[in-house]
């Protein structure tokens, strides 16, 4: 019953630090950029855009596919370096213990 103790102890340790890092995600930002930094965007750490940034001479009423496209790889970038920096918090609190297939943290 020892042993059962102290693994109760690690969950409940375990809960706390992940709650930890919950609250910290949302003030994590993490920037992407397309276009060479013509079009900037900032997410926070639950992968809500904070704030869209476009270079005025991007803005050409004839192109405005060229933009759309260039916003979306910016979110997909800030999105690919945000997934690596939630994998890389992870492993840090797992101790490296690698988790099944398909088994995200903390969401």
């Amino acid at each position: 019953m020892k042993n059962l103790g102290q693994m109760m102890k690690q969950v409940q340790n375990m809960q706390s630090r992940m709650a930890e890092m919950q609250d910290k995600l949302v003030d994590l930002e993490m920037p992407g950029s397309s276009g060479g930094g013509m079009v900037q965007v900032i997410l926070n750490g639950k992968g809500i855009v904070k704030s869209l940034k476009i270079d005025p001479t991007l803005v050409n009423p004839a192109e405005t596919d060229v933009l759309e496209d260039l916003i979306v790889a910016a979110v997909n970038d800030a999105k690919a370096k945000l997934d690596d920096k939630l994998q890389s918090e992870m492993s840090k609190f797992t101790g490296g213990l690698p988790l099944p297939p398909g088994f995200k943290l903390p969401f």
